[in-house]
């Protein structure tokens, strides 16, 4: 099972992990910060969101 941190200090919730995931697991919630809204062993380990993340806000560890 991956391990997704979500860097909220520099997280600027500009929703380019959300469109690109392919199996949409963010969400974009309060004060435009992203957040787990669905499973992470759903996660693929593609990397899209670490990689295009513009603040480099997302880290995944597998």
């Amino acid at each position: 099972m991956p391990k997704i941190e979500i860097n909220t200090e520099v997280c600027v919730g500009c929703g380019i992990c959300v469109d690109i995931c392919p199996v949409r697991i963010f969400d974009v919630g309060h004060y435009d910060k992203v957040y787990l809204a669905g499973d992470v062993d759903d996660c693929t380990l593609c990397r899209e969101c670490e990689v295009n993340c513009p603040t480099a806000a997302i880290t995944i560890m597998d």
